[in-house]
């Protein structure tokens, strides 16, 4: 077994959050009154990193709600809408909580879904918990082979342009319109290579099945049962499914498991893994290298967690060299 790699700060604190006290007086009377009663306790979203209210609501009379809430005037408002319809529209087939109403009040969007009485997966991944995730998203993926005309005609984009659109970023650096991120100190050497993988990929993630679009540890909850349940319908997209399921060996693999057994299954090509490592592994340390975040204070450290390992998962594959220095960078390197 590989050396474990653990992140800065645990995926299940990685939030900074505004409280339910936090939040205006009208706001929460709306809350509370469509709830039924007043809340009685509010346990915070410790995971994720967006800084929007996001809690499990405990009413009067024992019943518990997940409630996100979001000023009207931040992004996060349309995401949650988009949320909440998405959500809605998911086959009964696919784990993953649903909503059961949305409101505005107090000038913000409120979402309002099943709590799922779980945990978010620690690491290093147990065997059993990472199991239950790929079981989770299997399922999921089975049941959005075929999306419903619901959620087709929300116009959800294809993978492949998004590939070029977001995640191209050595085709950009090795052309020198963007400055080279702290990189593992092999990748200056390879940067040809990689922008070729990235190049290659569009083609091979095409597909008319749904996918979650950011499957990610964070994003899975594990229950008192053994299921896993998947969160955060945002950014769905239309691919190949075995795309998703790369992002979510990631951390996977920074946990020392035999990620490349647990994805043959999925019968991914090998030069899409590697093009969706390579891929992924750029836009994750460029983003690093963009300075102080306006979401959590922990985004840079996973997106710099998250790039090193997708990178040194695919030098693993491809028999690359992967001598860094001490501190897992590049001397070459530019914070850009």
């Amino acid at each position: 077994m590989r050396a474990i790699s653990l992140p800065e700060v645990a995926y299940g604190a990685t939030a900074v959050r505004p409280s339910w006290e936090d939040l205006p007086a009208a706001l929460r009377d709306a809350i509370s009154s469509r709830l039924g009663g007043p809340i009685m306790a509010a346990t915070s979203a410790g995971g994720g990193f967006t800084r929007a209210f996001a809690a499990v609501l405990t009413t009067a009379s024992g019943d518990r709600a997940f409630v996100k809430a979001a000023p009207m005037t931040e992004p996060l408002a349309d995401w949650y809408s988009r949320e909440a319809v998405i959500t809605s529209a998911l086959p009964p087939e696919v784990p993953a909580a649903r909503p059961r109403w949305t409101l505005v009040a107090a000038d913000h969007f409120v979402l309002c879904l099943d709590a799922v009485d779980g945990r978010v997966p620690a690491l290093p991944w147990a065997s059993a918990d990472l199991n239950a995730a790929l079981r989770a998203w299997e399922a999921a993926a089975a049941a959005l082979s075929k999306p419903p005309a619901e959620l087709l005609s929300l116009g959800l984009p294809p993978l492949s342009d998004i590939v070029r659109g977001e995640l191209s970023w050595w085709s950009e650096i090795a052309a020198g319109r963007v400055p080279l991120p702290p990189a593992p100190a092999w990748v200056p050497g390879r940067l040809g290579e990689l922008a070729a993988l990235e190049r290659g990929l569009p083609g091979l993630v095409a597909g008319t099945g749904m996918l979650h679009g950011d499957l990610r540890v964070d994003n899975v909850l594990l229950d008192r049962y053994g299921g896993a349940w998947l969160c955060d319908w945002t950014w769905p997209c239309l691919g190949a499914p075995w795309f998703d399921t790369v992002t979510l060996l990631v951390t996977a693999y920074a946990s020392g498991l035999d990620v490349d057994a647990a994805l043959a299954p999925w019968e991914a090509p090998g030069e899409g893994v590697d093009g969706a490592l390579a891929a992924l592994g750029g836009y994750w340390l460029t983003r690093a290298a963009g300075g102080p975040s306006s979401a959590s204070p922990h985004s840079r450290q996973h997106q710099r967690f998250s790039g090193r390992q997708a990178l040194a998962w695919l030098a693993e594959r491809r028999g690359w060299a992967s001598d860094e220095t001490s501190d897992g960078t590049s001397d070459r390197a530019s914070a850009g």
